[in-house]
């Protein structure tokens, strides 16, 4: 089954780039771990959940992108055609010239009602793409107007426009001491509206992946692409193909499905964490060895100490 990824606001967008980046990476990646036919089908599974071919043989990304400014969509899509490796679909954005100035409510009762037509025909589009939709993944942050009001309107809009799909939002928690003096109404705003429409809510704070970013990655001077980076690592991680749980050596075919299934118990139990080891450089990697029994184990002892990244 294929995701639809909807991107909103700048954080949206530029997250989601990261991800579809990470995980083509991840797809094509020569790490000899397993056979030529295993890494064969883990390719063309990745390859239906996210991307579709066009005439061009470069993989689109099955996306919408939608922000009220247009520079970050600018270039957020030409990044990805100079990858040369992956592409947004030219005609699968949507994009005003004026901001929501961090105002939520002018992302959810202004931009939100006046562009709802343009944008749900754009995901309408991007559903019809696929084979079979296996639900809609958007991303965007809580602390600004277009990510949070207008990404909280689009969500009750997908919600009644596909009543029978799942829903997943990732929101961004923001940092403590954030810059946007009116984010902590926002982020409430945002919530209240997002438990009514979502089937699950995935969220990452910027403090901690600030932190990841200092602590683990061992990086000096942080950006946030350093910070987009890890958390489109840990997206990765959770959606890229698995092995069904009944333990048949066959991709599970309902990514977002099952991750419902296991981890939202009850319609009020919706809120996710993410918890991913090792988390370390990449030049690290090669003089590190891990087995599964140690990397479970310490998951277990960081639940049971609710740490959110890795100690020591």
């Amino acid at each position: 089954m294929s995701i639809v990824t909807v991107q909103l606001g700048q954080c949206g967008n530029q997250i989601g780039h990261e991800v579809f980046s990470a995980i083509w990476g991840d797809a094509h990646g020569r790490h000899g771990l397993c056979s030529k036919k295993e890494n064969e089908s883990y390719h063309d599974a990745s390859k239906e959940r996210f991307f579709c071919e066009e005439e061009s043989e470069v993989p689109v990304a099955r996306a919408v992108l939608v922000d009220m400014e247009p520079k970050v969509i600018s270039q957020t899509l030409a990044m990805a055609a100079r990858s040369g490796h992956w592409k947004y679909d030219d005609r699968s954005h949507f994009c005003q010239k004026q901001g929501c100035g961090n105002n939520w409510a002018n992302g959810y009762s202004v931009h939100g009602p006046r562009h709802k037509e343009v944008i749900m025909n754009l995901v309408q589009k991007e559903a019809e793409k696929c084979d079979r939709v296996g639900g809609f993944f958007t991303i965007m942050s809580m602390a600004g107007g277009t990510g949070s009001g207008l990404g909280a309107f689009v969500t009750q809009s997908l919600r009644d426009a596909f009543p029978t799909s799942f829903m997943l939002n990732h929101v961004i928690w923001p940092y403590g001491t954030g810059e946007v003096i009116v984010q902590n109404y926002n982020s409430v705003l945002t919530l209240s509206h997002l438990y009514q429409s979502s089937d699950a809510l995935l969220v990452h704070e910027n403090d901690v992946i600030h932190k990841i970013c200092a602590q683990l990655m061992n990086i000096k001077q942080i950006s946030f692409r350093d910070v987009n980076q890890v958390i489109a690592h840990q997206l990765g991680s959770v959606f890229q193909p698995t092995y069904t749980a009944e333990g048949a050596l066959r991709y599970s075919r309902n990514p977002l499905g099952d991750l419902m299934e296991a981890l939202v118990p009850h319609p009020e139990f919706k809120m996710l964490g993410l918890r991913n080891i090792p988390q370390m450089p990449e030049r690290s990697l090669a003089y590190s060895t891990f087995s599964w029994p140690g990397l479970i184990k310490h998951l277990r002892q960081m639940l049971i100490a609710n740490a959110k990244m890795e100690e020591g």
